[in-house]
């Protein structure tokens, strides 16, 4: 029996969501930083974790300083 990979315990096949080539519980299927519940499919992933596409995966790992809006999105180094 697989084990969920956010709570270690087994998964059975009536509660399963297959994802990131993983078996999860529904309700452990959340993005890393915002904790929103994700489907199947409409999400990213960064090192093994779920990231909502928008804005969290975008925010965290796309370009800096696109589609953020304002002066003080930009980064400069």
């Amino acid at each position: 029996m697989p084990k969920c990979p956010k709570c270690q315990k087994e998964v059975y096949f009536a509660e399963r969501v297959t994802s990131l080539g993983k078996d999860w519980h529904r309700p452990c299927l959340k993005c890393e930083k915002c904790n929103k519940t994700l489907s199947a499919g409409s999400h990213a992933e960064h090192e093994g974790k779920p990231y909502c596409n928008n804005p969290c995966y975008a925010a965290l790992f796309g370009p800096k300083g696109f589609g953020r809006g304002g002066t003080e999105s930009h980064t400069f180094k």
